[in-house]
């Protein structure tokens, strides 16, 4: 692909965006249109490069890619990531919107769709397919969103953080907290382990509270292992986040997990970031197993589907 006008200030951005069917793609697509971004569904893989044959955008683009495309083929998107790649106009970004596949195949339930990969068939079986299919996808995402427990709300926040600004990328700092009970959450690029810190669970007047409340952010806190151990990772944090500037990366997820996913992970993650946001980071906080809890209140409650689309 020939380069576009090589004095342009700034490289267009481009972001990507695929995952399986039902994960939230398609609102992903319209939450990039809603910051600012150009959006495009559906474009068949081999018009790719006509569309970079113009003078450049006024916008940042997003694409959508999806498997229903009739030239769709995880060889075909992962050359058209090498090509666009190759032109230094252009900055690309692949987003892959995941979803466990128990809760794909629950909304297909819910909603009574037959899956694009088998319409004669149950969805689990095209649910399974699709996953064969785009594994050496996922495999080369910058950014992976895990829709499992995320209303659309909660879907279009985390796109807001991750790409609003002026169109050029920046680094964008995810910190998480999770339980390792139900796992490492899906696209953590560097993980820490709090379980050595004392558990707050064991003091019956801070069972029910959580990493955010002051009587467990003292406890924890107290804890002589616990400032040593986050100025260690503090200081190596912020000397790792300018050389991922460098290497070209837009987004850097940090995870911290403990047993529940309540307590230390959660005091331990918001005290990262805060300390990065006071550096001038652009830091997104997520607490998986808080926000499932929530979530699953929310969806209890009487009339709770009026309060998410």
């Amino acid at each position: 692909m020939a380069s576009r006008n090589s004095d342009q200030r700034q490289r267009q951005r481009l972001v990507l965006v695929t995952g399986p069917s039902g994960a939230g793609r398609s609102t992903a697509i319209r939450a990039l249109e809603d910051i600012g971004y150009e959006a495009i569904d559906n474009l068949p893989l081999g018009l790719l490069e006509r569309l970079f044959k113009g003078p450049p955008l006024s916008q940042p683009l997003a694409l959508g890619l999806d498997v229903r495309n009739r030239d769709f083929s995880q060889r075909a998107l992962i050359e058209a990531l090498d090509m666009l790649s190759r032109d230094p106009a252009l900055a690309p970004e692949l987003l892959y919107v995941d979803c466990e596949m128990r809760v794909l195949e629950r909304r297909y339930s819910e909603t009574r769709r037959r899956h694009p990969m088998a319409p004669a068939e149950s969805p689990i079986e095209g649910i399974r397919r699709e996953a064969d299919l785009l594994s050496p996808v996922r495999t080369r995402a910058d950014l992976v969103i895990d829709t499992s427990d995320l209303t659309p709300h909660a879907l279009r926040a985390e796109i807001e953080r991750c790409f609003s600004g002026d169109g050029s990328p920046k680094l964008s700092v995810g910190v998480h907290s999770f339980s390792y009970k139900r796992g490492i959450p899906s696209g953590i690029d560097m993980v820490f382990d709090c379980r050595f810190l004392r558990n707050p669970y064991w003091e019956p007047a801070l069972r029910g509270m959580t990493g955010r409340d002051l009587g467990v952010a003292n406890y924890v806190g107290q804890d002589e292992r616990f400032s040593q151990f986050f100025d260690r990772l503090r200081d190596l944090v912020q000397m790792l986040l300018p050389a991922y500037v460098s290497e070209g990366r837009s987004h850097f997820s940090i995870g911290f997990g403990c047993t529940g996913g309540q307590h230390r992970s959660v005091f331990t993650a918001e005290r990262l970031a805060q300390a990065l946001a006071q550096q001038g980071w652009q830091v997104s906080i997520r607490h998986r197993e808080l926000d499932h809890k929530n979530y699953m209140a929310s969806q209890s409650a009487p009339n709770a589907s009026d309060k998410d689309e």
